[in-house]
């Protein structure tokens, strides 16, 4: 090889180096810590806004509460949100807005949502393939993101924003807690963590702390369902954002809307009361079942629609 065809080697070779130097700094520095370097992608699939149908008379100055609920693919996920969807069918000016972490609309969660009666929005958006491969995967943070858009979007000030996710229990008497928030309210959420209970820390009505088994650095150490933030004061915070950091999500999120601990609203009693779990379903192997014999019996269509419902392959 000639000297001259050596030095353009090891310039390719060195500027090849330097692109990849460069575009780790910018994934790890980025703007911030944990935002995206590409534009995410988001779908709409579908919405639709009306009175709820399962509640005889609705007042229509009530505010109304948004409620995020993240999810995924796998063989739990429609059961998981049929059982909070008919939670939510009982409560008042709800807007219930199911993002997936999918690239395409699952049209058995498109089914639920209309059966259910509900005003809805449904969403659609992947988690980046870069956070996929990382030790400590940051789970549900696209699909919020998108719905956090949404919201800013097109929620009314009026409203409040409220982050339940499909493996949450609810009393529903919460929502009537949470519904005139003006800043930002919170509460226990109770089965989480080393301690059984994620709260704020409170003295003379005011939080002055938290009591959390995971304190991880967080300045708010507090659960995705601990907490409901008012629209209008969202909309005024000029950069409002979650992080793709494992752990700290939650915290992430709220230091963007430039938030003192003064100036959260107590609930649930003086945060003496737990009315939302972390409860997990126990998880099951999506199956490829044999059917062999079953092709002139009922179960052929009975596991057709287990299929289309991500129940197995």
């Amino acid at each position: 090889m000639s000297r001259q065809k050596r030095v353009i080697m090891a310039v390719i070779i060195f500027g090849s180096f330097i692109y990849i130097v460069l575009t780790q700094a910018v994934h790890i520095l980025g703007g911030a810590p944990g935002e995206p370097v590409h534009p995410e992608i988001r779908k709409f699939c579908s919405s639709a806004s009306r009175k709820n149908v399962n509640i005889e008379y609705e007042d229509s100055n009530l505010p109304v509460i948004y409620v995020v609920t993240p999810t995924y693919r796998r063989p739990e996920m429609v059961a998981e949100l049929t059982r909070l969807g008919q939670t939510l069918t009982m409560v008042k000016r709800i807007h219930w807005i199911v993002a997936e972490d999918s690239h395409t609309c699952s049209p058995p969660i498109t089914s639920l949502l209309d059966r259910l009666g509900l005003s809805y929005t449904h969403l659609a958006s992947p988690m980046p393939e870069v956070y996929r491969r990382e030790k400590y995967v940051p789970r549900g943070v696209s699909n919020r993101r998108a719905a956090l858009q949404w919201v800013q979007e097109n929620g009314e000030d009026t409203g409040v924003l409220y982050f339940l996710d499909d493996d949450n229990a609810i009393d529903i008497r919460l929502f009537n807690e949470m519904r005139l928030t003006q800043t930002v309210s919170m509460w226990p959420v109770g089965l989480i963590g080393e301690y059984t209970v994620s709260s704020p820390v409170v003295k003379g009505n005011q939080v002055v702390g938290f009591y959390d088994g995971w304190p991880a650095g967080r300045k708010f150490q507090v659960d995705m369902a601990g907490f409901a933030v008012n629209i209008g004061y969202l909309k005024k915070q000029k950069k409002v954002t979650m992080p793709y950091i494992a752990g700290h999500e939650e915290d992430g999120f709220l230091k963007s809307l430039n938030l003192n601990l003064k100036d959260i609203e107590v609930k649930a009693d003086g945060c003496t009361n737990i009315l939302v779990w972390h409860t997990r379903t126990a998880k099951n192997p999506s199956r490829t079942l044999r059917l062999a014999h079953h092709q002139a019996t009922n179960i052929k269509p009975l596991t057709d629609n287990m299929r289309k419902m991500g129940m197995i392959k």
